[in-house]
């Protein structure tokens, strides 16, 4: 597989350069010093998990060898494994240790559906239609386990005590796995938790995310002659136009932080025949759950409205729904102490190329990878976008998230330009800096009460006294669809 992606000898030297993780390793103390020794023995195993998953490249909930990978490492590692939690097969938790603090890491590995791509700067899928990793979910597994192998093995050796809990989270590009796992308590005894994403830059996140609603609308009309007896039919097809025109109308009397986007599934099978069924799938965004709640009950109304004006009946099918990202700033400011310590990532000339010709390749201008530590940024109002399944989680437990670069700055995002990098080793140096970042900042977290103690009091004043609240159906999770 190396053969076709950068040579042996580029990775030597690039790990070379990984070993130099620190800017002052001989000032570190001794936990820190010992999690790091252990992140660096792992360097060829985490690559290893992280390159199968990557050739794996299993979309949402079948995950099958990758989530039976990362689960049979940690057994192997002397983890307690729990498989299949939550009704969902790749789901898993893996812990070891007892008592408190309990801190849980998130790991996920779903790939998307189309962008199979070899570790290439030109686009060339690996299996034509396959999916692939755009978003750097085979890094994100295998780097969140990597880092609490750390913790367990300073757990084991009594330098640590407590217990450190990984969390196997299937689907988050489709259903959110993490959705049914808080829905059904499995984070409610953390005392925090943290993950990381693959990004374009080296950062302690302080930035919020959307939340959102997914849900779709079935329209039931009457079959008739689209040219014989017409006025014998009920169309569908009407309602879902008049739904999306007042949607389309709401948009000038919706806040800017709004966001609705809504494809149709269903529209009638031929001209000449009136539509009896039409069904339109869509998500609401805003980035506070009260805003989009807010925007959701009128979008509701809407659709009772379209139905009524076609004469059909119509049934609104909630699918799932996430919160906003609850940032805590605190923890942020803790994870940052730790990756100024790291230093930044350096990349070899190799690797600059690399990311230069895959941003000639997407059209946008030619500049390679930056591994700098940006300084801890100001927390804007509102996101710029998108949404994640672990908004729940941060509502449940003080959650710290760390991003780490997989891509250069401006390639476009879930797209073969990611999965390319995800499968070399720009990658991997994303992958083991997040790593050797989440597992200092567990040792802090370990070791320092005052520390959880802070974070859990910004985590309570934030939260003002709201509870989470699932906004996901009744019943099991769904079954994977059948290729």
């Amino acid at each position: 597989m190396f053969s076709k992606r950068i040579p042996v000898s580029t990775l030597i030297f690039c790990f070379f350069h990984i070993a130099a993780f620190c800017q002052d390793q001989s000032a570190l103390p001794a936990n820190k010093k010992a999690a790091l020794e252990v992140v660096q023995r792992q360097e060829q195993a985490l690559i290893q998990l992280s390159d199968q998953i990557w050739s794996f490249a299993e979309p949402a909930l079948k995950e099958y060898q990758s989530s039976k990978l990362l689960a049979d490492y940690a057994e192997n590692q002397g983890f307690k494994v729990e498989r299949g939690v939550s009704g969902m097969p790749t789901a898993f938790i893996a812990t070891y240790g007892s008592g408190r603090p309990v801190i849980g890491i998130l790991g996920e590995y779903d790939a998307l559906p189309g962008i199979s791509q070899k570790a290439s700067t030109t686009k060339e899928p690996l299996k034509e239609g396959a999916a692939g990793h755009g978003c750097g979910h085979n890094l994100f597994g295998a780097g969140s386990l990597g880092a609490a192998i750390a913790i367990k093995e300073l757990l084991r050796e009594g330098k640590l005590t407590g217990t450190i809990r990984f969390y196997g989270t299937p689907a988050e590009e489709a259903v959110g796995g993490k959705l049914y796992m808080a829905r059904d308590g499995l984070f409610n005894d953390l005392d925090v938790c943290l993950d990381w994403h693959p990004d374009t830059e080296v950062d302690a996140l302080t930035q919020s995310t959307q939340a959102m609603v997914d849900f779709r609308v079935e329209f039931s009309g009457k079959a008739a002659h689209a040219a014989y007896d017409p006025w014998n039919g009920r169309s569908a097809l009407d309602a879902l136009e008049f739904f999306t025109h007042g949607v389309n109308n709401l948009r000038e009397h919706v806040r800017p932080t709004v966001r609705m986007h809504y494809v149709f599934t269903s529209a009638g099978d031929v001209p000449n025949v009136v539509p009896e069924k039409a069904v339109v799938w869509m998500w609401v965004r805003d980035s506070k759950r009260s805003g989009m709640d807010e925007v959701f009950a009128r979008v509701k109304k809407i659709a009772e409205g379209a139905a009524l004006m076609a004469d059909v009946s119509y049934t609104l099918h909630l699918n799932n729904g996430s919160y906003e990202l609850l940032v805590n700033r605190t923890g942020a400011k803790a994870l940052h102490k730790n990756l100024e310590l790291l230093g930044p990532i350096i990349y070899t000339a190799e690797e600059q190329d690399f990311a230069k010709k895959i941003k000639l390749a997407t059209g946008v201008p030619a500049t390679g990878m930056d591994g700098s530590v940006k300084p801890l940024k100001d927390t804007r109002p509102d996101p710029d976008g998108g949404s994640t399944d672990v908004g729940d989680v941060s509502w449940i437990v003080p959650e710290i998230t760390l991003l780490t670069p997989s891509a250069p700055p401006k390639a476009p995002w879930h797209s073969w330009a990611v999965v390319a990098c995800g499968g070399m080793s720009i990658g991997h140096k994303s992958m083991l800096h997040a790593a050797k970042g989440l597992a200092l900042t567990m040792v802090d977290l370990f070791e320092n009460e005052t520390l959880r103690a802070d974070i859990r009091k910004e985590f309570d004043e934030r939260r003002n006294g709201h509870k989470h609240q699932s906004l996901l159906p009744d019943g099991p999770p769904p079954a994977p669809e059948k290729p």
